[in-house]
């Protein structure tokens, strides 16, 4: 099969690394791509949110498969695109994909369909806004409804945190259209977890869990991110607790987004919050985690493309795939600034001396090659994984790589597994 991911950061370095070792592959294309995909995939420029260019591409290029990445262009309709094309595509519909897209739209089907999640109220009116943070108080969470590149939502320690947010967005237009309403939710106690199922609109295939580390600093301290690390598996999402969130959050939403209409077919990844009660749902997103996709894609054992097809083609239940009982961890090395402002263009040194410590594996988040030089090309730059035996091992193994890389201008999170490392069964 030819074919393309459409993407440019770690999540589709990591696709791309997995789905070029399948034999069913016999051309990996990816647009646009970057410096580390180019090593595995002929990478094309073409922009990863450009509907029309990316399918003008799959016909020129006689694609088989294409595999959609990002959320932004799957919220815009990208996989209609494709198979208006009459081309295979991984990946959910645009009126699928509001489960990421809309945070109210979510938060209204897991009311029809009991799923556990935050009591909330949606807002328009700053007005009503402000009042109904004054009459619930805080710690209270607020996000932007629609999509905010990972940013929009603001866990408001008091009532004045929490009033500024909604101010910034709803009369500060801080996250544009995404922040024109905003969701206001209960904060949940406990510990996240991030959950992830393959579908095919009918059948639900699980993956392995993973947990994520949102903050920017040390200690879960600084402003939200994309994710500054990941590792799997994960202690608190036991057996019995991965079954429990699948029976009463995954299941009930496939079955519910196919009864009313729209089914979801691609990759299904709920945020969870777990806590003496067990699993609630946070929010859910429409495509692969990243940085959890890095840590997934490490311990996959199976052939991934085949359960990629199966999505778009039906027939997931007929499907298994294995896993490594290793621990897989990643960091993300940053450009210094992020999530804020920051300079692009800085050298990244030392990256095959990083590449050669036992269990390693760097993909590239945000790069782009000048010649032989690797240059940083984004907030979040480098995706440091390791695989060991334990998390302890794995997590030991990716900060020596990343002692390795000589880039002054980086700068990475310190504690990445913290709740794992040492933890007792």
């Amino acid at each position: 099969m030819r074919i393309l991911v459409v993407g440019g950061g770690g999540r589709e370095h990591a696709l791309c690394w997995a789905i070029s070792a399948s034999p069913l592959c016999t051309k990996l294309y990816c647009a646009p791509g970057n410096a580390g995909i180019a090593q595995v995939a002929e990478c094309m420029d073409v922009g990863t949110e450009d509907i029309a260019g990316q399918v003008a591409l799959a016909q020129r290029l006689k694609i088989d498969f294409v595999v959609i990445g990002p959320d932004a262009p799957l919220v815009a309709g990208m996989a209609d695109g494709f198979a208006a094309a009459g081309l295979k595509v991984f990946g959910p519909s645009k009126a699928a994909a509001q489960l990421e897209g809309s945070k109210s739209f979510t938060k209204e089907l897991c009311q029809r369909h009991n799923i556990p999640t935050a009591a909330y109220e949606r807002f328009t009116d700053l007005d009503k806004a402000i009042a109904y943070i004054n009459a619930q108080g805080a710690p209270i969470v607020v996000k932007a409804d629609g999509l905010a590149a990972g940013k929009g939502v603001i866990v408001a320690e008091t009532v004045d945190q929490a009033i500024e947010a909604v101010r910034d967005m709803l009369a500060g237009n801080r996250f544009g259209a995404a922040g024109a309403s905003v969701v206001i939710e209960e904060f949940m106690e406990g510990e996240e977890a991030s959950l992830f199922a393959l579908c095919d609109g009918e059948h639900v295939l699980p993956l392995v869990a993973a947990q994520d580390h949102k903050r920017a600093f040390d200690g879960d301290k600084g402003p939200n991110t994309g994710g500054m690390g990941a590792y799997s598996p994960v202690p608190i999402l036991d057996q019995a607790m991965f079954d429990r969130a699948m029976r009463e959050i995954i299941l009930p939403t496939v079955r519910g987004m196919k009864a009313e209409g729209v089914p979801f077919k691609g990759v299904l990844y709920a945020g969870l919050m777990i806590d003496g009660n067990g699993p609630r749902l946070v929010e859910y997103n429409c495509r692969f985690g990243d940085p959890e996709c890095q840590v997934l894609m490490m311990r996959l054992k199976s052939d991934i493309v085949p359960a990629l097809i199966a999505c778009a083609d039906g027939g997931l239940n007929h499907l298994d795939l294995r896993w490594s009982d290793q621990a897989a961890l990643t960091v993300i090395l940053a450009t210094k600034g992020y999530p804020d402002a920051y300079k692009n263009g800085s050298e990244i040194r030392g990256l095959a001396e990083a590449g050669k410590v036992e269990g390693v594996e760097i993909f590239h988040a945000g790069t782009k090659a000048d010649g032989p030089r690797i240059l940083a090309n984004g907030g979040r730059v480098l995706n440091v994984t390791a695989m060991a035996p334990t998390v302890e091992e794995a997590r030991a193994r990716a900060y020596r790589a990343v002692d390795l890389i000589d880039w002054p201008e980086g700068f990475c999170r310190r504690d990445i597994a913290w709740r794992a490392v040492g933890r007792k069964p």
